[in-house]
């Protein structure tokens, strides 16, 4: 912590003075040191970071604008006008040590539908209850439950698609399942690999803290 006058979210903090979580300012010599170890070691770490983070960013956007290079050589080589930008793409290097993939994905957002779909198959596992097989209550407790965002995984839901069961209410359901969907947007990324040793497969180069 320092003695020296600083700025948090645009308020002045006098020397000898720091701001607590709370955003009262407390007197340097009446924080412990203990607390003051641990501001010191989360606030480098959450500078190392930001840090990462801004190199990640400028990582994809390097590689983005790199691989959008490419593809306008190679167009312009065969006289071609590239109708848009969208477009999954892999390269590799001359000796196959690398690949590198752009891969684009729809950004698919539920909406008032999937509470009517919701309904419709817990009636239908209502009743079928005495002969229903226990597997698809879990399929279908885990395809509505939420994420920390409160928002339903989307994966696990069009996972009820290909569950065919011949019953009216289920194709009903799914059918209000399938009107739900909608497409909001479009998601780019950049992934890449390593070929493992003399193989032809290929390991992800981890890009997140959670694979590394």
């Amino acid at each position: 912590m320092s003695t020296t006058t600083q700025s948090v979210s645009a308020v002045e903090i006098p020397a000898g003075f720091v701001m607590n979580a709370a955003g009262h300012l407390v007197p340097e010599n009446q924080v412990r040191d203990h607390d003051k170890l641990r501001d010191s070691v989360a606030r480098d770490l959450g500078n190392a970071a930001e840090q990462l983070s801004a190199a990640l960013a400028n990582f994809k956007k390097q590689a983005l604008a790199d691989i959008a290079d490419l593809i306008t050589v190679s167009s312009e080589r065969y006289g071609v006008t590239l109708g848009g930008q969208k477009g999954n793409v892999s390269i590799t290097t001359y000796d196959g040590q690398y690949k590198i993939e752009r891969a684009f994905a729809d950004r698919i957002v539920f909406t008032e539908e999937i509470l009517a779909a919701r309904e419709l198959i817990n009636k239908c596992i209502s009743a079928w209850s005495e002969g229903a097989n226990s597997h698809l209550r879990v399929l279908v407790d885990r395809a509505f439950r939420a994420n920390k965002q409160g928002q339903l995984m989307v994966k696990d839901v069009l996972s009820l698609l290909r569950v065919e069961i011949n019953d009216v209410v289920w194709k009903t359901a799914m059918q209000a399942l399938k009107d739900s969907i909608q497409v909001n947007g479009t998601a780019v990324y950049i992934r890449v690999y390593k070929r493992h040793g003399n193989t032809d497969q290929y390991l992800p180069i981890n890009l997140t803290l959670a694979g590394v």
